[in-house]
């Protein structure tokens, strides 16, 4: 290595070392974290002997008449003892029988238990899952779903709400139920008041009273755990895991995200404003009417046969005043990811007060979305309000789509046609330029093409303007929960791949499946690239490269395979309008009359200055000339 690689290495090492140096947290900030550390330790074990105790003291009111029996020196009185002992002035909600509450309207089902209070079944009553068209879609039931609040009572002992008996409190409003938590003070409860007056949005408020006494007095906050299992709710399951994922939006607006892929975690010391557990198109949304603090999120996935995509679970803090003055208040979300129903949640709000609950629904990079937002969403809810078939909203998409790059497509096509009929001209200036020569070469092509009128470029620019726009197409199909359960031919899911052959096994990249959809659009796609081939100019010498173009199909029959109909379904009629134009293009492009159209442009330009890009350009090239020159002196001296 020279000199100049060494160094370059040792500013980078030096670089380097710099960052770890300023990065590395100060004494305080070490002594801090060890402290949180023990403090979480000690809250553990603590849970861990609370529920020990309670597990002990169940079994025990849950004995046997015959182990009752044996056990008569146990009094009643030992057993408020033990209880008391256990859960302080909570002993009262230790035990009990456990009974459900439900929420409804027209949108979500929600069941409450008062063992724990909390939200133990949530229904969709407008979805169904794959392959079930009786039964509401279910987020979770039972023990899928599990959250707590950490309580910490006056005698210093560490509950979980989970753990305990509410009470259900009658109410006359609709839609709201209120679950008590009671203690051993007749005048101091808590109460969870659920409150389901929105569509998708179900309120829950912690009301305590009179609990100064009850709860430790230094109480200003609350610990929240909340573990949840995501349900295989589609038919595709690699596809279903890919847009599984844990993301929290932070105070300041900026979304995080968990690794959908793997197994992952995070500690966040900012302010968190929500938190989701996403599926494919449904979401689980926490939001907080104030903010979480201190939280740690991890994702896990789950077995392939296990019937789950995913394991979430959120350790976190939120503010409690033990005073019942400032209430203690989240949301949760409990619906699909519709774009629309989810951006409603910011109409009306102040700019720094918005959710921005609609970004769960990936819509791609910035200038996708971009296109997404402004075009293809607004066309897309034009035409299904329209009341038409989904198969027929894809097919006027599609159309107007290739009609506003129509243009630049016509310049491309019309660009590559006057470059094959230069071809016999292009020949003779190779053949007079012997591959030594290659500046002068590129000198009297670029001649040729001024001359011509002929910009070798333009045929990058429906590329330009289509990648985009192929992309935001690539990004909205697959999620766009409007397409999930609408059939269109032997497709009933447009959502999902539409299988006509299984074969049992798992082949590499292919899958054990073939979907019909991305079958015809690969062979549309050999088709149009035969087409394409015949009407360029191509050198005969590069066969590699025309296999290439060949093979590019068939990878996209491994790609896509996987994906939704409705995407493949897309690419299908995009490829057989192109081909239409293709058609059209050729039908109406004489090459006599082009290449009569080139002449003519070399006679108006005869004489005339040449423009600056091709004085620049042959600037560069003289410019590169000269440097080979010295390099070749140099090289013999």
């Amino acid at each position: 290595m020279d000199k100049n690689t060494w160094i370059g290495f040792l500013l980078i090492a030096a670089i380097f070392v710099g960052f770890t140096m300023l990065n590395r947290p100060s004494k305080e900030e070490l002594a801090k974290r060890q402290h949180e550390q023990d403090s979480i330790a000690a809250l553990r074990l603590a849970e861990a002997e609370a529920q020990r105790l309670s597990d002990s003291i169940t079994a025990m009111l849950q004995a046997s008449p015959e182990a009752t029996a044996a056990a008569e020196q146990v009094t009643e009185e030992d057993r408020q003892a033990r209880l008391q002992a256990a859960y302080g002035n909570f002993a009262p909600a230790a035990q009990g029988e456990e009974q459900f509450v439900q929420l409804e309207n027209e949108h979500v089902r929600l069941t409450l238990s008062t063992h724990g209070g909390m939200i133990t079944q949530a229904e969709l009553l407008g979805y169904h899952a794959a392959g079930d068209s009786l039964h509401p879609l279910c987020l979770f039931r039972g023990d899928e779903s599990q959250m707590a609040f950490t309580l910490i009572t006056a005698n210093n002992r560490i509950l979980q709400t989970s753990n305990l008996y509410f009470t259900p409190v009658k109410t006359e409003v609709p839609g709201r139920a209120i679950l008590r938590l009671p203690t051993s003070t007749p005048d101091a409860w808590l109460d969870l008041v659920y409150d389901l007056s929105d569509n998708y949005m179900v309120h829950l408020t912690l009301q305590p009273h009179n609990m100064q006494t009850e709860l430790a007095q230094n109480t200003n906050s609350m610990e929240l755990r909340w573990q949840q299992l995501i349900p295989q709710q589609e038919q595709g399951r690699k596809f279903e895991e890919r847009y599984a994922q844990l993301q929290y939006m932070l105070s300041g607006g900026d979304i995080e995200k968990l690794s959908e892929s793997k197994d992952d975690a995070e500690k966040e010391s900012a302010r968190v404003r929500w938190i989701a557990y996403k599926d494919q198109f449904f979401s689980t949304v926490l939001i907080a009417d104030d903010a979480f603090s201190s939280s740690e999120f991890h994702s896990n996935i789950q077995p392939k046969y296990s019937g789950y995509i995913k394991q979430y679970t959120t350790q976190t803090t939120l503010p409690f005043d033990l005073n019942g003055k400032t209430l203690t208040g989240m949301r949760f979300y409990m619906g699909p990811n519709h774009y629309h129903t989810l951006k409603a949640y910011d109409e009306g709000v102040a700019r720094d007060e918005r959710l921005h609950l609609n970004k769960l629904v990936p819509l791609g990079w910035k200038i996708v979305s971009w296109i997404n937002t402004i075009l293809v969403i607004p066309m897309f809810d034009l035409f299904t309000g329209w009341g038409l078939h989904i198969g027929i909203v894809i097919l006027l998409m599609t159309i107007v789509i290739k009609l506003i790059i129509l243009p630049f497509v016509f310049v491309s096509y019309k660009s590559s046609a006057k470059m094959r009929v230069l071809k016999p001209q292009i020949d003779a200036i190779n053949a007079q330029y012997p591959a030594d020569k290659m500046q002068e070469r590129q000198q009297a092509t670029m001649l040729l093409y001024q001359q011509a009128g002929v910009n070798p470029m333009s045929g990058c620019l429906p590329m330009l303007f289509q990648f985009p726009v192929l992309m935001a197409m690539f990004w909205f199909l697959p999620t766009a929960i409007e397409l999930r359960g609408k059939s269109l031919l032997w497709a009933p899911d447009l959502s999902t791949y539409d299988a006509v052959f299984h074969w049992g096994f798992n082949i590499p990249l292919l899958g054990d499946h073939l979907s019909l959809f991305c079958l015809l659009m690969t062979i549309v796609n050999i088709v149009y690239t035969y087409i394409t081939m015949q009407s360029q100019a191509t050198d005969p010498n590069m066969k590699f490269m025309k296999y290439m173009m060949y093979a590019m199909p068939l990878m996209f029959l491994f790609i896509f395979n996987d994906y939704a109909a409705g995407l493949s379904y897309y690419y299908l009629l995009s490829l057989f309008i192109t081909i239409m134009q293709t058609m059209i293009f050729r039908w109406s492009l004489d090459d006599k009359k082009l290449l009569a159209e080139i002449e003519e442009n070399k006679k108006k330009k005869a004489g005339k200055p040449k423009s600056g890009f091709m004085e620049r350009l042959e600037k560069m090239q003289r410019e590169q000339q000269r440097l080979a020159r010295e390099q070749a002196k140099a090289n013999r001296r």
